[in-house]
């Protein structure tokens, strides 16, 4: 299964630059990289990148990833967590997520 993380165009330049990454400011203050399902990243967007533009959504194979731990959060829900830096090698694919009418247009998931 993928799951998935939406990166500013600075921390995924700073990902591609380095290798890896320790996220965002918010995964680096919780001591791990918060990742969404693809029932769970639209709402994830809504609530922490209402109207930032130049976005990315970067998917990762949770299948045998390590260090990954699944966790309740938002109501109960289980969110995947990775307690290790964030490797380029661990990106699936990667796709921009723009911005158009105050909403963002997400690929197809499924």
């Amino acid at each position: 299964m993928l799951i998935y993380k939406i990166f500013r165009t600075d921390e995924w330049a700073e990902l591609r630059a380095a290798g890896q990454t320790n996220g965002a400011p918010i995964d680096v203050a919780d001591g791990y990289v918060h990742f969404s399902t693809a029932e769970t990243v639209k709402e994830t967007a809504a609530l922490h990148f209402k109207h930032e533009e130049d976005l990315l959504l970067l998917a990762v194979q949770a299948d045998g990833l390590d260090m990954l731990k699944w966790e309740p959060s938002r109501n109960g829900v289980l969110f995947p967590h990775l307690y290790r830096e964030l490797r380029l090698s661990d990106i699936v694919w990667h796709a921009p997520l723009p911005l158009i009418g105050g909403a963002h247009q997400f690929p197809d998931l499924t």
